[in-house]
């Protein structure tokens, strides 16, 4: 099963949000999926890093499509295994909403459990 989730392009002000954390409705989604037994793919459309807790257990797969514009080809091209993955995260992808704003290497002391992804993480096949 395949599930895309995010939020809708923005520019400027109007993309500012105080959570960003997936909605619950697109959670419900790919629960569903994978309670029915498919292997779920979880597609994100985003224009930043959003906090993926929620949904992670459901998933099998998350691809950051990031916001692709007119050239959603490329990430088809992805899903479809005619193009391996080969992006690395140009920053560390934050676990929890408190750890925001991430800056790698700035996470408190408190907060030790570091980025949910680390600055350079990717993967390929």
């Amino acid at each position: 099963g395949l599930i895309v989730v995010g939020e809708l392009p923005y520019s400027e002000g109007r993309g500012d949000r105080t959570d960003l954390t997936i909605p619950p409705e697109q959670v419900a989604i790919a629960r569903t999926m994978k309670e029915a037994g498919l292997p779920t793919v979880v597609v994100l459309m985003s224009g930043r890093p959003m906090i993926l807790a929620s949904i992670l257990p459901y998933a099998d797969a998350v691809v950051a499509a990031w916001l692709p514009g007119s050239e959603g080809a490329g990430v088809t091209d992805v899903l479809l295994g005619d193009v391996a993955p080969s992006g690395k995260l140009p920053h560390g992808w934050p676990r929890r909403m408190d750890q925001l704003p991430f800056n790698e290497g700035d996470v408190p002391a408190a907060m030790d459990d570091g980025p949910l992804f680390p600055y350079g993480f990717g993967l390929t096949y």
